[in-house]
């Protein structure tokens, strides 16, 4: 079994018939749980044989703010890989031995950097124990473990953000040194208007598979990504759906992550926010419970909401406010203008 580029796993003739049956039983078995985080095509790529715990959210490598924060940051960089120790393993007075020694390595490609940092190992057993469970032997998170394990056949899962990979082993009494690909890249997203930055908590992102002028639904391979997080995924195109407030300001964006490299993307949204107010005179105080609707000249709702001042985020371009306060409609029309905040008063009359 080999991985292409693509992540997708291929059978070599070569492989034993028993690989082939664990590893289309340890498919069979996985559909049995929720997919989570791991899956980064359009098909799940194969997976261990028992639950893998989430990895939780995206995998920030973002340095800390502030005066002391350092330059910029990366993918874990291509430092030299320690040397991998021939362990020898331990021999009873038998003369057989009782111990072996897996030697477990990653790179982001086959001529690219090995990967120091954010690996982590699972070593499950291959087959079910008599409550029918694959057990999960092993886990560690070095850079290049070195496990000393009972002779026998393993399942090795070993995941970096995103992307993940999977292989039968069978670790005799020598040291049995396992090389994985895993084309992962980085992707880190932040939204301006104009020059400025957006705020983290009024911006998000969302990532699909592939171009945004591909065909068909599909759902998004990673909802609500927070703006300067870094996501690693597997080497490829996505597209970012970008949402700046509640309103109508959306942005599509086709991107490549390439592995081993850190991609920034900088969303750029054409929009302002703008506050409303109901008043009896001009530049009076706000009236209370007043309901909104924001309209484009169509016709078409773009937000609703209830309040003395509520604010909405809006593409550029031209709007009416309706107000409804004590049984009574009164409207506006307004503009919006790039990067301009401002108030749009409506005149209670």
């Amino acid at each position: 079994m080999r991985t292409g580029g693509d992540g997708i796993f291929r059978w070599r003739r070569s492989a034993g018939l028993w690989q082939t049956l664990l590893l289309a039983g340890i498919l069979f078995s996985f559909s049995a749980f929720p997919a989570k985080a791991q899956l980064f095509s359009d098909r799940p790529p194969p997976v261990p044989p028992a639950a893998v715990p989430d990895p939780g959210s995206a995998v920030s490598l973002a340095p800390p703010s502030g005066p002391a924060a350092g330059p910029s940051p990366s993918l874990p960089p291509a430092l030299t890989q320690p040397s991998i120790a021939t362990v020898p393993p331990a021999a009873p007075p038998g003369g057989a031995p009782s111990q072996a020694v897996l030697a477990l390595s990653a790179r982001y490609g086959k001529d690219l950097p090995p990967i120091n940092g954010g690996l982590v190992w699972r070593i499950f057993a291959d087959r079910p124990d008599e409550t029918g469970t694959f057990k999960m032997i092993r886990e560690d998170r070095s850079a290049t473990p070195n496990l000393v394990l009972p002779p026998g056949n393993y399942v090795v899962h070993v995941a970096l953000g995103l992307v993940s990979a999977v292989r039968a082993v069978t670790l005799k009494a020598e040291t049995d040194r396992e090389a994985f690909v895993l084309p992962a890249g980085g992707l880190r997203i932040e939204g301006r208007v104009g020059t400025s930055k957006i705020p983290q908590n009024q911006i998000s992102f969302s990532i699909y598979k592939g171009s945004q002028f591909e065909g068909g639904d599909r759902a998004s391979l990673v909802p609500n990504v927070a703006a300067g997080d870094v996501v690693l995924l597997a080497e490829g195109t996505y597209y970012i759906i970008s949402n700046y407030g509640d309103g109508n300001s959306v942005v599509r964006s086709d991107i490549r992550v390439q592995a081993g490299k850190l991609t920034d993307v900088v969303v750029t949204h054409r929009a302002a926010v703008i506050t409303l107010k109901l008043v009896s005179d001009r530049g009076g105080e706000a009236l209370a419970n007043t309901a909104w609707s924001v309209i484009t000249p169509g016709g078409d709702v773009i937000k609703e909401s209830t309040g003395a001042f509520p604010k909405v985020v809006l593409s550029e371009g031209e709007y009416r406010a309706i107000a409804k306060n004590e049984g009574k409609v009164y409207e506006r029309p307004f503009n919006v203008v790039n990067g301009v905040d401002g108030e749009v008063e409506v005149v209670a009359r």
